[in-house]
C-alpha cells in the first residue's frame, strides 16, 4: 500500500526500519498511548493507517506537553530514529524508536474519557461501536476487514473486465417494482402523490440492456430492501457483483463465476484452497433430500437418510404417520450432556425438536428413544448401516419440516465433530432446477418460488400444459440457479424469459394476465416485443463473500459504516424526523409518529 512523501510525514507509522536509523524523520498519526517512566522520561505510541511506531521523549517539557493530550489526539513529530534497546519482534517497526525534537498537535482529542479502547473496541457493545463508528473504525482490527473489502472489490472489476464485461451503472432513483422484499420509497416533489423506489436489485435495467445490444454487462451494484436484519444480511443496503450476458445461458454464467471466483478466494480468504472448477452441481429436490438443506455446507461429509419405511410404525408417537429422516455419524464421542445442548440447539434453530439413539461398542441400542428401536434393531442397522459407536439423529414432520431440521441437525453435527468437517476451505456448489412456483406461506396461493424472469424447463408448452390442468404447476422447475459456498448461499441467477408470450403464460398461472404484466413490467414488456435475445445473469453479494473471505460471522464487521439490527445508523440519527416546512414541499402528511 504505497504512501507518497508530504508535508505532515517523510515516512508512515508503519514503515521505518533498522536502515532509517540516525535519519531525521517527520511522523503524523494518533497518540496511542503514554507510558511515563519517569519525570522526564516516557515512552509514546504513534498510530496511523500503516501501522504504529514508539516514540521515546526524554526531556521534562516534551513529556509535559504529550501528559496535556488526550489519546487518539492527532500529531505531526520530526525526529530521529534510532535502534531501540528492547526490540519487539512482533512489530514490523519493533527494532527502532524515534525521539521527537519538535511536536505539533495537529487535532486535540478534548474527551479524557473514551467511549471505548479503541485497539480493543471490538469488546465493546456493538451499539456503542456504531454510535463512535469513527473511532471504532480507527482500530487496526476493524479496519483490515474494510480494507480486505476495497481489495476484493478490486480484483472482482478486474477479473470481470478481463473477462469482456462492461461495468453500467443502472438508476438509483426509479420505478416501485414487485420483486420479493418491501421498497424504499422516495417522494418526488414535482410530481404530488407520486414515488419513486431504490431498486431491490438492477435486475430489470441489466435485462434491458441485454435487449439493448449490449453483450456482457457487469455493475458493483447497491441494493435497497426495507427487510430485517440477520448474521448474513444487513437491512437497509447491501453490494452484489451484478452480471448479465447476452446470446447466453446457464452453462455461460457457471463458466465465468467458476474462473473468476476461485483465485479470488485462494488470495484473499482465511483459507487459502477453494474448489476448483467444475463446481459440484445439485438439483434442488436432491439437495433437500441429502443435505436438508438448498445451500449446503459440503465441507461436512454427513448426509441425510430416509427412515420413513423404517421407524414411522416403530410406536415413537412423534413419527407416526410423518415422515423420518436420519443423520449417521460414525466415531461419535460426544456426552449425553452436549448431545441434550445439540438437540436444544437444533430446536432454537429450526423450531422443531431433534431425537435419537446410538449403538454403542458393544453393539447395543442405547439412549434418547432406543427402547422404541429394539424390536427393529437389525433392519435399523443394515438399512442405516450402523457400525459400533455410531450416533443417529432423527427429526420428523411434514417431508419439508423433516428435511429443513435434518438440515439444521446435520450443519450442527457436522461443526461438533471435527472428523467430519474439513473446515479449513471454499467449498462452492450450484443448486439447479429450482422449482419456478410454490405455495405461498401467507397467501396459500401459487407463487413465484424464485424470480418472476426466469424461463422454465420446456418453455411455453409446459406452461401451456400446467394451465390446461395436464400437468401440476409445482413440478416445472426453471433455470434458477443458486450459488453456495461453505453453507452461505452468495447469489441466486437464472436463465432469463426473453419472450412475451411465454412471460404473460407463466404470470398468468400467479393469477395476473397480459395488462397486469404490462403495466407492472412496461419497459421490459415492450422491449421484449422488438426481439431480445436469450440472455441469463446472476449477482453474488459482495458484503457476503467478504464475510467469507474474512472468517467473520457477523454482515455488520465487514461494512463501513453499518446500521444496527434495527435498521438504524446511531451514528447520522438515521432515520430521522424531517421539518414540516419540507414535508409540505412534498406534499405528505404524517398521520403517526413514533414515540422518541
Amino acid at each position: 500500500m504505497g504512501h507518497t512523501a508530504n508535508s505532515y510525514r517523510s515516512h508512515t507509522c508503519g514503515e521505518l526500519r533498522m536502515e532509517h536509523v540516525g535519519q531525521t524523520v517527520r511522523l503524523a498519526g494518533f497518540l496511542e498511548n503514554l507510558r511515563e517512566v519517569g519525570s522526564s522520561f516516557a515512552f509514546a505510541v504513534l498510530r496511523d493507517f500503516y501501522g504504529v511506531t514508539q516514540l521515546v521523549i526524554e526531556n521534562e517539557e516534551t513529556l509535559r506537553m504529550f501528559k496535556d493530550l488526550n489519546k487518539e489526539s492527532t500529531l505531526a513529530v520530526e525526529g530521529v530514529v534510532r535502534e531501540r534497546d528492547s526490540k519487539n519482534p512482533k512489530l514490523p517497526t519493533g527494532d527502532v524508536e524515534v525521539v521527537p525534537a519538535r511536536v505539533e498537535v495537529l487535532g486535540r482529542c478534548r474527551h479524557n474519557e473514551l467511549p471505548f479502547q479503541v485497539n480493543r473496541s471490538r469488546e465493546a457493545d456493538e451499539s456503542a461501536r456504531l454510535k463512535y463508528r469513527y473511532l471504532d473504525l480507527r482500530n487496526p482490527a476493524v479496519k483490515r476487514n474494510i480494507i480486505l473489502r476495497c481489495h476484493v472489490v478490486s480484483a472482482l472489476r478486474r477479473a470481470m473486465t478481463e473477462q469482456g464485461f462492461l461495468e453500467i451503472t443502472t438508476p438509483i432513483l426509479t420505478a416501485s417494482s414487485p420483486e420479493g422484499a418491501r421498497d424504499y420509497l422516495v417522494p418526488s416533489r414535482k410530481h404530488p402523490g407520486k414515488f419513486y423506489a431504490l431498486p431491490q436489485a438492477p435486475q430489470q435495467f441489466k435485462q434491458l440492456l441485454m435487449a439493448s445490444g449490449f453483450d456482457k454487462y457487469f455493475q458493483i451494484a447497491p441494493c435497497f430492501r426495507d427487510e430485517d436484519a440477520r448474521g448474513d444480511r444487513s437491512p437497509g443496503e447491501f453490494y452484489q457483483l451484478d452480471l448479465e450476458m447476452a446470446f447466453a445461458g446457464q452453462e455461460d454464467v457457471f463458466a465465468v463465476l467458476e474462473q473468476v471466483l476461485p483465485p479470488i478466494f485462494a488470495q484473499y480468504g482465511t483459507y487459502s484452497i477453494a474448489s476448483d472448477a467444475p463446481f459440484t452441481r445439485i438439483p434442488y429436490l436432491e439437495a433437500m433430500e441429502k443435505y436438508g438443506s438448498d445451500k449446503p455446507d459440503l465441507r461436512i461429509d454427513l448426509t441425510v437418510a430416509d427412515a420413513t419405511a423404517l421407524l414411522a410404525d416403530c410406536g415413537f408417537g412423534p413419527f407416526a404417520g410423518h415422515t423420518v429422516k436420519a443423520v449417521v455419524v460414525s466415531d461419535f464421542s460426544g456426552t449425553r450432556k452436549q448431545i441434550d445442548q445439540l438437540c436444544a440447539d437444533v430446536e432454537v434453530q429450526a423450531g422443531e425438536k431433534a431425537y435419537w439413539f446410538r449403538l454403542d461398542e458393544q453393539g447395543e441400542l442405547v439412549g434418547g428413544i432406543s427402547k422404541f428401536v429394539q424390536e427393529k434393531k437389525d433392519a435399523v442397522i443394515r438399512a442405516l448401516g450402523l457400525q459400533p459407536n455410531c450416533f443417529v439423529g432423527l427429526t420428523a414432520g411434514t417431508r419439508l419440516t423433516a428435511q429443513k431440521t435434518a438440515g439444521v441437525l446435520r450443519n450442527k453435527l457436522g461443526n461438533f465433530c471435527p472428523g467430519h468437517m474439513d473446515r479449513e476451505r471454499y467449498e462452492f456448489c450450484w443448486i439447479v432446477d429450482f422449482p419456478m412456483y410454490e405455495i405461498g406461506e401467507e397467501s396459500g396461493a401459487l407463487e413465484f418460488c424464485h424470480n418472476p424472469f426466469s424461463m422454465p424447463n420446456g418453455g411455453l408448452e409446459i406452461l401451456k400444459r400446467a394451465a390446461a390442468g395436464a400437468v401440476d404447476p409445482l413440478t416445472i422447475t426453471a433455470y434458477q440457479y443458486d450459488l453456495v459456498c461453505n453453507g452461505v448461499e452468495l447469489s441466486s441467477g437464472a436463465v432469463r424469459n426473453h419472450d412475451p408470450e411465454i412471460m404473460v403464460e407463466a404470470f398468468q398461472l400467479v393469477g395476473l394476465g397480459e395488462e397486469d404484466v404490462k403495466a407492472k413490467f412496461p419497459a421490459m414488456y415492450n422491449a421484449f416485443t422488438y426481439g431480445a435475445p436469450p440472455h441469463a445473469g446472476i449477482a453474488p453479494g459482495v458484503d457476503r463473500m467478504v464475510m467469507l473471505l474474512s472468517g467473520e460471522d457477523s454482515i455488520r464487521e465487514v461494512i463501513p459504516f453499518p446500521m444496527n439490527k434495527n435498521a438504524q445508523d446511531l451514528m447520522m440519527g438515521a432515520p430521522s424526523f424531517v421539518e414540516p416546512k419540507q414535508l409540505d414541499e412534498l406534499n405528505i402528511q404524517i398521520t403517526a409518529r413514533e414515540d422518541g
